[in-house]
């Protein structure tokens, strides 16, 4: 029997996941929810037998989908994903989780208590060159890492330049950086940032987010992060994250690793589709309840979001934000 499939969310993140998915055997596309109807018929029109909706309790009441993918922008998450909590219904949501933390706490709590199956969109952690890294990591000591997304201002959609649409460049880009810090180097302890406006909000009617920042964090064992972010370029120039170790240095990039050592170099090149692999593995988790490929659920994703939430804590209070264990963020 095909897994039935929903999806909230018309965007490009949304038609990608449809398009992966409608490739795999025992996956149906069953529902798409939009802001409007039109923009949901339009969707569904893409998909044999998948009907539209405009209101995501009547999909969720009338098509009682298996499983369902939220791509929504980060001012909008919260409700949705706790009506699939109460329901029981397995989820895959896009990052950002929210924009702040007490949006989405209620969420993460209820995910962990009810043991629901969830997957998040961080596509990094299924890059060939991010597995060969941890394997390299096991050879040598690492003492720091130095992230950097540098790129350009999307125009579109409006909401990805207001603060209060995004949370700005370092959650809504800048957070697959955060994400494989903690996944390759351990848990951060404290976080401090610094961004600025420089430019975009001069040229680009309706910005208000940062167009440059630095965000340092220290990591459990000692390791110190650093990952700096700017949207305010022509056009894209370098994204990507680089461990120094006591073996050399490992360049992490979405096309592969280059690893630096004494006497020679070596670059391995990604060949798995990390998009594919994430919806592997949380459809077959929906059809299994085996949950062991999915390298990012929603208790995980929360940590790396409250992290890139706290940036901002810190930008406004004009200090550190320190976290204990698990628990949430606490001032100095």
């Amino acid at each position: 029997m095909a897994i039935r499939v929903g999806f909230i969310g018309t965007g490009r993140f949304a038609e990608k996941h449809q398009r992966i998915i409608a490739q795999m055997e025992g996956v149906s596309i069953a529902a798409i929810c939009g802001r409007t109807m039109e923009s949901a018929e339009r969707a569904a029109g893409n998909w044999r037998d998948a009907k539209a909706f405009a209101d995501t309790e009547h999909m969720l009441d009338e098509c009682k989908p298996d499983a369902v993918y939220i791509c929504l922008p980060p001012m909008a998450h919260g409700a949705v994903e706790m009506s699939l909590v109460e329901r029981g219904i397995p989820f895959f949501v896009e990052k950002p989780l929210a924009i702040q933390t007490e949006t989405v706490a209620p969420v993460r709590d209820k995910v962990v208590e009810k043991r629901l199956i969830t997957a998040v969109g961080y596509n990094w952690r299924y890059h060939d060159s991010v597995a060969k890294a941890r394997e390299l990591q096991q050879r040598a000591t690492t003492g720091m890492a130095l992230g950097y997304w540098m790129g350009g201002m999307p125009l579109t959609p409006t909401w990805w330049r207001r603060q209060n649409g995004s949370g700005g460049q370092f959650v809504e880009q800048a957070t697959h950086l955060v994400d494989l810090v903690r996944y390759l180097c351990g848990e951060v302890e404290e976080v401090y940032a610094a961004f600025g406006r420089r430019h975009v909000h001069e040229v680009v009617e309706g910005t208000d987010v940062a167009d440059v920042g630095t965000v340092t964090m220290k990591v459990a064992g000692g390791i110190v992060a650093t990952i700096s972010n700017t949207c305010m370029l022509p056009k894209g120039h370098q994204t990507g994250l680089d461990l120094f170790t006591s073996a050399g240095v490992l360049e992490i990039r979405s096309t592969g690793l280059k690893a630096i050592g004494r006497d020679r170099t070596t670059e391995y090149r990604n060949a798995a589709d990390p998009y594919v692999l994430e919806n592997e593995a949380f459809l077959h988790a929906v059809r299994t309840g085996d949950t062991s490929r999915i390298r990012s659920d929603y208790a995980d994703a929360y940590r790396s979001f409250e992290i890139t939430a706290a940036a901002n804590v810190s930008v406004e209070e004009g200090s550190p934000v320190r976290f204990e264990g698990t628990a949430q963020s606490v001032r100095p």
